[in-house]
């Protein structure tokens, strides 16, 4: 029988990617975003493929969380395999600098929005007594570096969270691991400079980084494990970085 996985955030970047190869080895789907009309050709595209289910919601509406979950048709309310892939960045200030709505959509949207999610869906796996979940971190959540403050918070508390989900999901069989990228070229960097492209570009220019299809073959690897293995806490980066400063644009 095919397997349901949820991913969030499915619109753009890592999670599209993942829906997509996902896809091509005929998991059914259920694929969260904010913007339908991305929803809406995902569901045309990958529909040849199998089945899939749009959810149009924002995470940090735990409300909306929760009706979103509930709304869904029994076909596809048995979730086995949840990806928490909700994220996002906000500026690049230093913490004197710091803007308040900017800490706020970091916490709320990696933080509490993966919180809101797995609150949703955590029960049904615990009362099959089986599950996997996988928590999009960074090693933003392995390291800080300047200007990171906020955002390096949140992805630090994405590795507790995951840490403590694995703990206390333990005596129910449920698999929890995080897979923790280094520098990914997708817009995540268009949407910390809030649309400045070039700054953006700079970004990713000398080297070459991660791109959103190698971290959804690493995903679909580590839930593909058999069912005695799980794969905790994975840190991948392009071969060019050594760390969230060190990178070797020689390459």
């Amino acid at each position: 029988m095919n397997k349901t996985a949820l991913i969030t955030g499915a619109t753009s970047g890592i999670g599209k990617a993942t829906a997509e190869l996902f896809a091509e080895h005929g998991m059914h789907l259920i694929l969260c975003g904010r913007r339908q009309k991305r929803l809406d050709e995902l569901r045309i595209t990958l529909g040849a493929k199998t089945k899939i289910y749009t959810l149009n919601f924002d995470v940090r509406d735990k409300a909306a969380v929760a009706n979103a979950i509930d709304s869904l048709p029994d076909e596809f309310s048995n979730i086995d395999i949840l990806i928490n892939n909700a994220g996002n960045a906000h500026g690049l200030d230093t913490i004197d600098e710091g803007n308040l709505e900017d800490w706020d959509a970091m916490l709320d949207i990696n933080v509490k929005g993966l919180l809101y999610i797995s609150k949703a869906i955590i029960p049904q796996m615990v009362s099959k007594k089986a599950g996997h979940i996988i928590n999009i971190g960074s090693t933003a959540g392995k390291e800080v570096y300047p200007r990171g403050n906020v955002y390096c918070a949140s992805k630090h508390a994405v590795d507790a969270i995951n840490q403590g989900m694995r703990i206390d999901l333990n005596a129910h069989g449920i698999r929890v691991g995080a897979v923790n990228p280094g520098l990914v070229e997708t817009e995540f960097s268009n949407v910390r400079f809030k649309g400045d492209e070039a700054r953006a570009d700079t970004v990713y220019k000398g080297f070459q980084a991660l791109l959103a299809e190698d971290i959804a073959d690493i995903i679909h690897f580590v839930v593909t494990r058999r069912r005695h293995v799980n794969i905790a806490d994975l840190v991948v980066m392009p071969t060019a970085q050594a760390s969230s400063t060190i990178i070797n644009k020689k390459l």
